[in-house]
Parts: structure tokens; C-alpha cells; sequence
């Protein structure tokens, strides 16, 4: 597993990654979903699903995440939060464990996924500037509407009274 994190990693900074115990101590269930703010049912499901390789137990059968198997978990978390599906995910997971034969798989998987990202980039930016327009002068437009619902209002008691008058 090695290999995962210089596929996975090499370009993240070392803030962003778990500060894991020893080699020989790895971290709990309940240790590594509040690092990565995942539930543990989350994290079993991944690893049920195939996402996550094989965790290791203690001898008390106790999942024991190693410093690698947190990678994955940081990889899979910054996926998941870009929008790409867990079926994706287990694509580029399972070209991953056929080897470096498969490296130009794994890389147009990325790739695909980058262009989806960056449409979906494009539209947020669209709406962002659409809410960007409604907010700049939103006082004062509000202030006119406002202004021009009170004399409407006004002008609609003035006409139900009358009419009441003559009624």
C-alpha cells in the first residue's frame, strides 16, 4: 500500500493529512472517523464496498487503521466531497490494485473526473454571480417594493372601506 500514498497523496499537503501514531500503532474506528469527520458506518460501508483495502485488526479484532488505510480514507473523503461516485471510486480503486499497468486507466478516470468537476465549477460560479447580482442594491430595491406595497395596501383598505360605505 505503499504505492497509494505517492498515487494518492503526493500532492496533498501535510496539514491536510492525519498525523498518525507509530507504525505498529494505528488508530481506531472512532479515532479515524472523528479526524476525517466520517461516521464509522460510513467507514465500513467503504470498506465493505472495496474502497478501503483491507484494514487491519488487533488482536482483540478491533479495526487498527494503519497510516496507508488513512490515506485511502483522506483520498476517498476529498472524492466523495468533489462529487464523484462511489462506483467511480471503486473503478479507480480496483485498476489501482491490477498495478502500474494500469496507470493510464487510473489517469483518464481522473481526467474524466477533473472536466466533470470543472462544469460543475461553471455552474456554481453562474449562480454565484446571478445571487451577486440580486444582493448588490438589495436594501434599496427592497426599500421600493416596500415603499410601493404600503401606498398599494393603502390605496386597497381606502377602496374596501369606501365600498363597505356603500355597500
Amino acid at each position: 500500500m505503499a504505492l497509494a500514498a505517492a498515487d494518492m497523496n503526493s500532492d496533498v499537503s501535510n496539514h491536510t493529512r492525519l498525523q498518525c501514531k507509530g507504525a505498529d500503532e494505528g488508530l481506531t474506528i472512532a479515532e479515524v472517523s472523528r479526524q476525517y469527520d466520517i461516521s464509522a458506518d460510513t467507514l465500513r460501508y467503504y470498506e465493505r464496498m472495496g474502497l478501503l483495502p483491507h484494514v487491519g485488526r488487533t488482536s482483540g479484532g478491533i479495526r487498527n487503521y494503519s497510516e496507508d488505510d488513512c490515506h485511502w480514507v483522506e483520498y476517498i473523503k476529498c472524492m466523495r466531497s468533489a462529487g464523484v461516485s462511489v462506483e467511480t471510486l471503486l473503478e479507480y480503486v480496483t485498476l489501482f490494485h491490477q498495478g502500474t499497468s494500469t496507470i493510464q486507466a487510473r489517469k483518464n478516470l481522473l481526467l474524466e473526473q477533473r472536466e466533470r468537476i470543472v462544469a460543475r465549477i461553471n455552474e456554481l460560479n453562474q449562480v454565484l454571480a446571478r445571487l451577486d447580482w440580486k444582493l448588490d442594491g438589495y436594501e434599496e430595491r427592497m426599500l421600493r417594493c416596500e415603499e410601493h406595497l404600503k401606498w398599494f395596501c393603502s390605496d386597497m383598505e381606502n377602496a374596501l372601506y369606501y365600498k363597505g360605505a356603500t355597500d
